[in-house]
């Protein structure tokens, strides 16, 4: 008895009312994951990809799909879906899926037009590191890096001066050429780039001395960048036309600086919101005070609350990070306070905690002595007026 087939949407992966995008989108995933050339010799990636295949070249065709839809296998069973190598795929169209994943799979790019024509140059990538303080209020710095230039020597053709480039005849000056890959399917046209021009549609016989024949020449340059007050760890700035030279006549790239913030001893950035900590004394948590507190403002005097428990976080406001969207934003400051607990303490220092400990209803005993001096007892005192 032959294998029963999985239905043709539960191959691909989709609802009954999938749409023509969707049922090309899941078949190009499939095709790309399970194609026999990335899985040599593997005999179960090679029967799912005939099944994938199977499934698509049925759904994507309008006519059969509604035939599937209301028969379902039996709609190609012995009159025509199938030949005598196996599933008839004549008819359904593979060009553009396999145009993309042959283009991906060999080298070259699923593009359709030629690359003769004026294009932008890629950009420059790089980095800079900036302290903490300079994230918060921005800043001003330069690099320097090498930068092409076109070849003054031959006006960036690349070419002897008094000379020309001639059209790459294998591409005929298009810049791409057409392979055909032998696949399930027969023979599958797929474009790629111009092995011999690499894509420029031009060959040059006779190259300028200056360049190489590149078109091109280097040289340090220094750059000024500007940081924008407010920008984070690994955010970057664009400088627009000053990456690389573009093609045929196309605008120069772009530079982008990745920033780089070196960490503060004292302050740790979330978003635009600063956070630290401050420790304060028993004294100050217990009866209320003035402290002062850093920030990247400066320092901010605090008034702490009577009664003030260890771990309490405060908010100062409008003194964190200026936000990049809008520099009149700005992010919060908190503040963790930590209870300072004395790890010394002088005889009369211990003595008159215990007295406290005892007036509060502490569990000490309020003894009056130090433990490490008996005889050093002394009167209790009261701590709280009356």
């Amino acid at each position: 008895m032959a294998e029963q087939k999985r239905d043709y949407y539960e191959v691909l992966g989709i609802a009954k009312d999938a749409s023509d995008d969707d049922i090309k989108k899941a078949y190009r995933k499939l095709a790309k994951k399970y194609h026999p050339d990335s899985h040599p010799g593997d005999k179960e990636a090679e029967e799912k990809f005939k099944e994938a295949s199977e499934a698509y070249a049925i759904l994507s065709d309008p006519e059969k799909r509604q035939r599937y839809d209301q028969y379902g296998h039996a709609a190609f069973d012995g009159t025509g879906g199938f030949g005598a190598g196996g599933f008839d795929f004549s008819g359904a169209d593979f060009s553009d899926i396999f145009g993309d994943l042959f283009g991906s799979m060999f080298g070259g790019g699923g593009a359709r037009t030629g690359r003769s024509g004026p294009m932008k140059g890629a950009s420059i990538r790089t980095s800079i590191r900036i302290s903490f303080m300079e994230s918060v209020t921005g800043c001003e710095k330069e690099i320097t890096l090498n930068m092409k230039d076109p070849c003054a020597g031959c006006g960036g053709s690349g070419a002897r001066p008094g000379s020309s480039p001639q059209m790459c005849p294998r591409c005929g000056g298009r810049g791409q050429v057409v392979f055909n890959q032998q696949s399930f399917f027969g023979n599958v046209r797929s474009v790629q780039t111009c092995p011999d021009c690499s894509g420029s549609g031009q060959i040059i016989k006779d190259k300028c001395p200056q360049c190489g024949g590149t078109g091109y020449t280097s040289s340090r340059k220094t750059i000024r960048v500007t940081i924008p007050a407010g920008i984070d760890n690994g955010q970057s700035v664009r400088i627009r036309d000053k990456g690389e030279p573009g093609v045929a006549g196309g605008p120069r790239g772009d530079l982008l600086v990745e920033v780089l913030v070196e960490d503060h001893p004292i302050f740790i950035r979330q978003n635009v919101d600063i956070f630290s900590t401050v420790k304060i004394s028993y004294a100050v948590a217990a009866l209320g005070g003035s402290i002062s507190i850093d920030t990247v403002d400066g320092k901010v005097v605090y008034d702490v609350k009577p009664g003030t428990q260890t771990d309490t976080r405060i908010r100062l406001r409008g003194k964190g990070v200026p936000s990049l969207r809008n520099k009149n934003v700005r992010g919060d400051h908190y503040v963790t306070l930590i209870v300072d607990v004395p790890t010394r303490l002088s005889r009369e220092a211990k003595d008159l905690l215990r007295q406290f400990d005892a007036l509060t209803g502490g569990s000490l005993g309020g003894s009056g002595r130090d433990e490490d001096d008996p005889g050093s007892g002394s009167k209790k005192k009261k701590f709280w007026g009356k």
